[in-house]
């Protein structure tokens, strides 16, 4: 299976947790975001391509039973529940109200990983993945990510491979607000050399190419304190 792109929502309380499963399914290739709490997922979940649901039921702000409602209400996304509720009733009513598999705690990172491989091979041509995405269009800036063409006013800019990456990444993800590190593991996974301040460089390049005012950005803007958005419409 391909993890390209493949981007997993992590909703889980329990800071161990989530720690490895974290480190876990980045080292099998996957994009990994993680919410504490029912609220903060679905903003998340509002504001990303997310891939697959790792859900726990028993965390605050809302329960996952009610963010599992709240989901399979706008999307057809796959959802695993991981949860401590091991009854029978509570698998049944899981599987009920939308989860397309149910785990219950302590589970095996291996079990894990076949499931969600499993889930992944039904959604079929439900999932949803970056790789949909086809172009990019606003005003006077046009991306083509198929033939990874790129103009500016009908003009074709010519982007190093890393300027390009890091670009469509930040198109993709409008609303999001990325780290370097982040926008290394996105942009680039495990091909990535040099330290993450090299992001900054790149940066400062592709600003020359694309902004017509570089010390004004309109698309890569700077979150001080923070890293990088996209800031076009």
């Amino acid at each position: 299976m391909n993890q390209s792109f493949k981007k997993i929502l992590v909703i889980e309380d329990e800071e161990k947790i989530v720690s490895v499963l974290k480190s876990f399914l980045e080292s099998k290739g996957f994009f990994v975001i993680c919410a504490n709490n029912g609220k903060q997922a679905l903003d998340l979940f509002n504001s990303e391509r997310i891939s697959l649901v790792l859900l726990d039921l028993m965390i605050p702000e809302l329960s996952g039973e009610e963010v599992c409602k709240t989901l399979r209400q706008k999307s057809k996304v796959p959802i695993i529940m991981l949860t401590a509720k091991s009854k029978e009733e509570d698998m049944l009513n899981g599987l009920g109200i939308g989860a397309d598999d149910y785990i219950t705690k302590p589970f095996s990172l291996k079990a894990l990983y076949a499931r969600i491989e499993a889930v992944m091979r039904r959604a079929g041509d439900t999932f949803e993945s970056e790789n949909s995405i086809k172009s990019y269009k606003n005003k006077d800036l046009t991306i083509d990510y198929d033939s990874r063409i790129v103009t500016k006013q009908n003009v074709e800019v010519k982007l190093t491979p890393n300027e390009y990456k890091i670009l469509a990444t930040l198109t993709k993800h409008p609303n999001k607000v990325f780290t370097r590190d982040e926008l290394i593991a996105s942009a680039f996974g495990d091909e990535f050399e040099g330290f993450d301040r090299t992001i900054d460089s790149h940066i400062k390049n592709l600003r020359a190419k694309i902004e017509d005012d570089t010390k004004n950005p309109t698309y890569v803007k700077t979150v001080h304190g923070v890293g990088y958005k996209f800031g076009g419409e």
